[in-house]
């Protein structure tokens, strides 16, 4: 192993001790690596740092200054062991702001993208990514979440899901709706049936018996919104994965509105449930829909009324 192997895995190792997940970091750091062996360099400069940062050379702008950070905060702890590390100033290939504006699933969309699974082979395949789907939907979980929950993480007893150390080190159970907890046992006996031997304890599982990849989920789920037909609504607003958490928050609080909830004091509990720290953090997901407005207005009028 090389000395910036060792060195990336170490700082892999400590940011991991810190709480951070690295899911996306990490294979980045990995490639950046190998291009530095490539290169026949032990030394991390500047140049080199921008010439592996730079790909593709077709690349956004964007991504390139996401790969640009992550070498920046590698090379910081490389030169407290090595003063001859030089970390690429911040100011160079900034990451401009960008935020996708979240797409929201409708019925209809959420239907489409579920029968598009029915395309998918195997029949564990296309269960798999059904079941997913359906999950990510009524519980808002982030896809990490899914991805790291295990087999003894439900209470089918007592209709529960536990996730385990997400972002920030926490945990949480999330209580399921029966007809979530049926579609879940539907699932198991389709893939016990297939591996009755897991070779990993994941609970949803690859064809190869292993826990599924980040990447390959994203890879499929184009591919489902394709099948479905979904379009993109604007330049920045596209059906991506995340946006069904996105879906999951509005939905959520549209129910509260029309149940004639007090949704200020409910904004706690979806914060809980979301698994976040504080209720600002789940305001990032509540985008103003036209019926989420038409609702808030009412409550503003209404209130009026009463001062008045």
């Amino acid at each position: 192993m090389s000395g910036l192997r060792a060195a990336a895995a170490d700082y892999l190792a400590l940011r991991h001790a810190l709480g951070f997940k690295m899911e996306r970091p990490a294979p980045l750091l990995h490639q950046f690596v190998a291009f530095m062996e490539q290169m026949g360099a032990s030394t991390v400069t500047t140049e080199l740092a921008v010439a592996w940062a730079k790909q593709p050379a077709a690349g956004h702008a964007y991504w390139w200054g996401y790969r640009m950070m992550v070498v920046r905060g590698f090379a910081r702890h490389l030169q407290t062991l090595d003063p001859r590390t030089e970390v690429p100033p911040p100011d160079l290939l900034p990451r401009p702001p960008l935020r996708a504006t979240p797409y929201l699933y409708s019925e209809a969309d959420i239907v489409s993208l579920m029968n598009a699974t029915d395309a998918l082979c195997p029949a564990l395949r296309a269960a798999t990514y059904r079941t997913l789907v359906g999950l990510l939907v009524v519980t808002g979980m982030r896809i990490g979440e899914v991805i790291r929950l295990d087999s003894n993480d439900l209470d089918w007893t007592n209709g529960l899901l536990t996730v385990r150390d997400s972002k920030f080190g926490k945990s949480r159970e999330i209580p399921l709706h029966p007809s979530t907890v049926e579609a879940l046992e539907s699932y198991v006996r389709l893939r016990d049936k297939r591996w009755p031997r897991p070779v990993a304890p994941s609970f949803f599982v690859s064809m190869a018996g292993t826990r599924l990849l980040h990447s390959s989920i994203h890879h499929t789920f184009h591919g489902l919104v394709r099948q479905a037909g979904l379009q993109r609504r604007s330049a920045s607003c596209r059906p991506r994965l995340h946006d069904l958490r996105h879906t999951f928050a509005v939905r959520t609080l549209l129910d509260w509105y029309r149940a004639g909830l007090d949704v200020e004091v409910q904004m706690p509990r979806l914060s809980t449930y979301l698994g976040h720290v504080e209720p600002r953090n789940t305001y990032w997901y509540l985008s103003a829909t036209p019926e989420l407005l038409a609702l808030a207005g009412q409550r503003l009028e209404h209130a009026w009324e009463r001062l008045g």
